[in-house]
């Protein structure tokens, strides 16, 4: 049902230019898209580079980390691996200018195709491939989940053998990756085992066997006791990043037996109000770091409801309500992926989370999307 909405004129959440944290973040950025190239949309990805980059220095002015050319970035759903290699490079490059830039970059094995993928061997040469590309940039790594691996492994112990031969080749610790299927369904059943409690153990098994080489795991299962569990079973030096896009507020916040850190998508469209909240926080003011980022949990929870693997569409969304794109378009054409609805709902949340930065141009820019699509 369609109704009129008026804007509830709230102060727009004020950034915390350069703040201090204590907790490691890393915003997982989008890429911009170049709807002007020559190009097909669907098959081939076009970035605009400059705005792309941009955007990075906007998540690093504000104190945040970069995770590149992750899933956020639309990593094997658009954004393909030579891409994502210059992608990397370039975010490297602006990096240098940035006192404490923070930056990770995501190594996977997306440039195999599925018929060439015939056994684990196969699997570790594309890991260590990325790895050393990324590494002979400069990068430090994220292990991506690998759908490649999924498709080939045939219980733990291939996981097993694939991870550790990739952490005892890694020049610096890694940080690993651990992608629930609602966010790829190819990634099922990842760490050998659809039983969480044995996919876990094995996870652990690999972290534990190279504790010196693990900065931390990301995961992205969606459940909060699951985070918490596992968190409590690391080794002391080894971090959890929270990649629970419904409870990161009561996650990073933590509880008498430890906290996340964090390396999450919504951090992409939420960064100023996640940047003073992590900012009070460090200063020992728990209450309004829950001020701040509890209005922020129901838009988040929209953006990452299912199909939860379209969240993209979401975040680009509010990157084009914020003035940080000039469109809204997307490499593959995935800004058709959620309904006006869906689209409708996020401006509304945005506004009462006051995560608006200038209200009066998103609303133009919303009006115009309505009436694309018939509204208005």
């Amino acid at each position: 049902m369609v109704r009129p909405y008026t804007l509830l004129e709230k102060t727009p959440v004020a950034p915390a230019r350069h703040g201090r944290f204590n907790r490691v973040v890393y915003s997982a950025a989008h890429v911009v898209a170049n709807p002007l190239a020559a190009r097909d949309p669907w098959a081939d990805c076009a970035l605009d580079w400059d705005a792309t980059i941009a955007y990075r220095l906007h998540l690093w002015n504000l104190g945040l980390g970069v995770a590149e050319a992750m899933d956020t970035a639309q990593r094997g759903m658009g954004l393909d691996w030579l891409n994502s290699l210059q992608l990397i490079k370039e975010s490297i490059d602006a990096a240098r200018g940035i006192e404490g830039a923070l930056l990770a970059s995501g190594c996977g094995t997306d440039h195999l195709r599925p018929d060439a993928i015939h056994m684990l061997d196969d699997v570790i040469a594309a890991y260590e491939s990325q790895m050393s590309a990324i590494e002979a940039a400069g990068g430090r790594l994220i292990l991506m989940a690998s759908r490649a691996l999924a498709r080939v492994a045939r219980g733990p112990d291939d996981y097993a053998r694939v991870y550790d031969r990739l952490l005892a080749a890694a020049r610096e610790p890694v940080i690993l990756h651990w992608l629930g299927d609602m966010f790829d369904p190819a990634l099922a059943g990842y760490w050998g085992s659809s039983d969480i409690d044995t996919a876990m153990n094995v996870a652990l098994d690999v972290i534990q066997r190279h504790a010196s080489r693990v900065d931390g795991i990301k995961i992205s299962l969606l459940d909060k006791q699951r985070e918490i569990e596992m968190r409590r079973r690391l080794p002391a030096n080894v971090r959890m990043y929270t990649g629970d896009d419904f409870n990161y507020a009561e996650l990073i916040a933590g509880d008498s037996q430890g906290y996340s850190h964090a390396l999450l998508g919504i951090f992409d469209s939420i960064a100023p109000a996640a940047a003073a909240a992590l900012a009070a926080l460090a200063r020992g003011d728990e209450p309004q770091f829950h001020r701040i980022l509890a209005p922020t949990v129901p838009l988040s929870r929209h953006i990452f409801a299912a199909p939860t693997r379209f969240y993209k569409t979401g975040i680009v969304f509010m990157a084009y309500l914020n003035g940080f794109q000039d469109h809204f378009a997307m490499i593959g054409g995935q800004q058709s992926a959620r309904s006006i609805t869906h689209l409708a709902e996020i401006f509304r949340l945005a506004d009462e989370a006051a995560l608006l930065i200038d209200p009066e141009q998103a609303c133009r820019r919303m009006q115009h999307v309505l009436s694309l699509n018939g509204i208005g």
